[in-house]
């Protein structure tokens, strides 16, 4: 979290929207003046007092800055609070509370928001990413700031059509290098004009309450402009329902046939434990692949981060070389999980720190906390204290491990990891092993969605019991 002007040094280069957003104000001459900004892993709800107090941060910096031409908020889109289901629709109204309804209020989202009625009532203008790795994170913030000097220069509110889709995606087959959805979002630049502006959230399947779904929305100087432009996209992610969906694996399943195609390969099989992936609100600490490794001799082979900073502790004090008896991870109470126990050798040592070289963490510094490999057999495993999706080869490398020349690598994510491991893998499956954000949605115990809902593509219906 920082504050004021800390906020430029913090995330000036880094790969989020407000970074974008800033960098393309300052080149264009204009006054900025920042509030607060702050991230956090995905969890649960936020707790009340939490959300009260960084919202106040925000409303005071506003305050303290009026009057203003403009508003621009760096959202995620899916925050879900104890007092609020949406958490983002809130924040928004209280900002057009303090500001009027004549001052413009453009955000960028997440692709993955939940985007809710109130957030684009309050809002003038909701701009969201395109990519899944989100390798356009500060091209979506530049874009923001484009269309708010836009609607400056108009000083007209564009017009808004909607359309939510009834159907979830399990965040694993929402990624744009494949399709279905890399043609939906080709499709929606190309439907795109000078005077229309669209988005696509495919949502976060996660939040119980009635308007978790994917939604469509286009901006335009007409209502039938922006209408025309919605059902474009719309219609053709309705026609690909069916298409969201994949191969699941399971652990063993997974393993082996990693270990079979590997045999001919001259690149890395990797496998995504999509679900114990942290940036779905897991805690990165299950250990189904990794007993699923070690039971088939994998040789060749590497893991991470599997979380437990206890045992971190235990290996810094025994130290390199040293071979430890350890029970590692499995520490979330996850059904059918429990920490892995073993003999472990003591390869290296690390303070967890490191720098992001990939698309995905660009600009930004890791901080992992104290860290380790262990090796057990032919698999090697990243043991680190600080829970941080495995999305950059660096998080093998400050190890010690070479991860292009691995014949397996296992790594905790569901698809940020592509942006920097699909060049040097031969192949990428995802398994379900046991974690707390299942591929199959109607595994969660849902109560809240809106009635009619599909809970997987061409699943069931929700139906309020």
């Amino acid at each position: 979290m920082v504050s004021g002007n800390a906020i430029w040094p913090a995330i000036k280069g880094a790969n989020i929207p407000a970074a974008g957003f800033i960098a393309k104000a300052q080149a264009a001459g204009d006054e900025l003046v920042a509030t607060t900004w702050c991230a956090a892993s995905p969890s649960a709800h936020v707790e009340k007092h939490t959300y009260e107090r960084i919202v106040e941060m925000i409303l005071s910096g506003i305050r303290q800055a009026l009057p203003v031409d403009a508003v621009y908020l760096d959202l995620h889109g899916a925050m879900v609070a104890q007092h609020f289901d949406d958490g983002e629709g809130e924040l928004l109204s209280r900002v057009r509370e303090l500001v009027g309804n004549e001052i413009p209020i453009v955000a960028s989202l997440d692709l993955h928001a939940n985007v809710t009625q109130q957030m684009l009532e309050q809002a003038d203008m909701l701009v969201a990413y395109r990519t899944y790795p989100h390798v356009d994170m500060a091209d979506t913030g530049a874009r923001a700031f484009d269309l708010l000097k836009r609607r400056l220069a108009t000083g007209v509110r564009p017009k808004l059509a909607v359309r939510r889709l009834h159907f979830l995606v399990p965040i694993c087959w929402q990624c744009t290098d494949i399709e279905p959805a890399k043609g939906l979002y080709q499709l929606l630049e190309k439907t795109e004009g000078l005077d229309v502006h669209l988005s696509f959230a495919t949502g976060f399947p996660a939040a119980d309450f009635p308007e978790c779904s994917p939604v469509v929305w286009a901006y335009a100087d007409t209502l039938e402009d922006a209408q025309q432009a919605t059902n474009i996209v719309a219609d053709a992610a309705e026609a690909a329902e069916e298409r969201f969906a994949g191969k699941l694996y399971s652990p063993d399943e997974a393993v082996k046939y990693a270990m079979q195609q590997s045999a001919g390969a001259t690149k890395p099989i990797v496998i995504a434990d999509a679900q114990d992936n942290p940036g779905a609100g897991s805690n990165s600490d299950t250990t189904g692949m990794l007993r699923a490794l070690v039971a088939n001799d994998a040789q060749n082979a590497a893991i991470g981060l599997i979380v437990d900073p206890v045992a971190a502790l235990k290996v810094h004090e025994a130290g390199k070389g040293a071979t430890i008896r350890l029970a590692i991870g499995g520490n979330s109470g996850i059904p059918d999980d429990e920490p892995f126990e073993a003999d472990f050798l003591v390869e290296s040592l690390s303070d967890g720190v490191a720098y992001a070289k990939g698309p995905y963490y660009s600009g930004f510094t890791l901080e992992m906390g104290p860290s380790a490999c262990l090796r057990i057999g032919g698999v090697r495993v990243v043991l680190a204290s600080r829970k941080v999706q495995l999305a950059d080869r660096v998080m093998f490398s400050y190890v010690g491990i070479d991860a292009p020349t691995q014949d397996v690598l296992v790594v905790k994510s569901a698809v940020h990891f592509r942006a920097d491991f699909t060049p040097m893998a031969e192949e990428i499956i995802v398994a379900a092993a046991p974690g707390s954000m299942p591929m199959i949605l109607s595994q969660l115990p849902w109560k809240n969605l809106a009635e009619g809902m599909r809970i997987d593509p061409c699943g069931e219906v929700f139906e309020p019991s």
